[in-house]
């Protein structure tokens, strides 16, 4: 199909223009972060156990730094996903993350400023590819700045979702008995490490560039596990937020695949087709029959978890006298149903930055059990130096 078929000029008319939101209607409970970090596979006793995060830092419940993102519509997406292009379909192609410094808890209310950024077209295997770029602006009642995400879209023609589906990959891998044992060891090392740092510091000065930290294993994922990642998003649940208008078909979602997705007026007639895991663009992520029209073999994970397994891979590591102050999560594979997730990193430098801050930095790389690469990218972790 001819490049000036695949029409992106509507986007430019929202770059650099703050978007609506959909704010939440009540302060935050300590079950959001709860369900939050159990459905992100993330068993760190700060964001779920009273008595442990009592004796924490904190002195009480904290949420992990991936929060934020459960805290508007869309997941991030949304900014980066403004403008008609007609026809088409729409993958999370990446992250990028700031963070400031404050923490989330129960009783905040946060909120989300979206400013569309910019957009490049390039030709991929979908044919011409619109990556969107978008801005997202996170902060609490009192103002503060808690993380900046820019979030990329990839936007490509629908027929060529369909088109290039890998028939190969319809089947999930069947896993033995004695494979699923030893997955659970692999498994429970990650989460060892947690416990035996437990309230101590990680101290820059005993990380060496070369080091490489521990695996974190999870899975296998299944179409259970992503309804649970799904329903753990406070914007999927019905009456949370005062969620803005928005018409899918309008950005150029095809009929099937639009529906009522957040859509403010359907929630108080039929909310059943509102909440995206049935009806509309998210339901492809549960159902391999919808999956397959957008390019994806069989149910697979959300974009956004995938950026949240980064967050806490590294901060878990880090420790709660630590903390993620930069990073590039760049998406190339999903998580598919029946794969593992592996991650892994290794730190490429140490440093001290013009605020003063010490920091290491870390290439992240995250695959399934095949090696096939899932994500990768770069991020900054602040880590306390040792007194003298």
């Amino acid at each position: 199909m001819a490049q000036q078929e695949f029409d992106c000029s509507d986007i430019d008319q929202y770059l650099g223009k703050v978007i609506d939101s959909s704010p939440i209607r009540e302060p935050l409970g300590n079950n959001d972060i709860r369900r939050w970090v159990q459905a992100m596979h993330y068993p760190n006793l700060a964001h779920f156990d009273p008595a442990y995060a009592a004796a924490s830092r904190w002195g009480k419940l904290v949420a992990p730094q991936s929060f934020p993102i459960v805290m508007d519509d869309s997941h991030g997406t949304s900014s980066s996903c403004m403008g008609r292009i007609a026809e088409s379909h729409l993958l999370f192609g990446g992250d990028e993350f700031w963070h400031y410094g404050p923490r989330v808890f129960g009783g905040d209310v946060i909120s989300n400023e979206r400013i569309p950024y910019d957009y490049a077209v390039k030709q991929t295997g979908f044919g011409p590819t619109c990556f969107q770029r978008g801005d997202n602006y996170y902060r609490n009642q009192n103002g503060e700045l808690i993380a900046k995400q820019r979030s990329t879209a990839i936007r490509y023609r629908a027929a060529a979702g369909g088109d290039t589906v890998n028939t190969a990959e319809f089947d999930e891998p069947e896993w033995t008995d004695a494979e699923l044992a030893q997955l659970e060891e692999r498994k429970f090392a990650w989460v060892q490490m947690l416990h035996d740092l437990g309230h101590g510091e990680r101290w820059w000065d005993d990380v060496k560039v070369g080091d490489h930290l521990p695996e974190r294993v999870f899975g296998p994922h299944t179409v259970a596990s992503f309804a649970t990642e799904w329903r753990s998003y406070l914007f999927t649940v019905w009456g949370t937020l005062d969620r803005r208008q928005i018409d899918l078909e309008a950005l150029g979602f095809t009929k099937e695949m639009a529906g009522h997705e957040n859509d403010p007026v359907m929630e108080r007639i039929n909310p059943a087709i509102t909440d995206g895991a049935y009806y509309g663009p998210s339901r492809g992520h549960l159902f391999p029959k919808y999956a397959r029209k957008i390019g994806m073999p069989r149910a697979y994970g959300y974009g956004a978890s995938m950026g949240a397994w980064v967050t806490d891979y590294l901060a878990g590591w880090a420790g709660e006298w630590g903390m993620v102050v930069h990073s590039t999560a760049n998406y190339r594979g999903p998580a598919l149903s029946g794969d593992v997730t592996i991650q892994t990193a290794e730190v490429v430098d140490k440093m001290i930055d013009d605020e003063g801050r010490h920091l290491i930095q870390v290439k992240h790389l995250m695959q399934n059990q095949k090696g096939v690469k899932m994500c990768l990218g770069l991020a900054e972790i602040e880590l306390p130096k040792k007194p003298g």
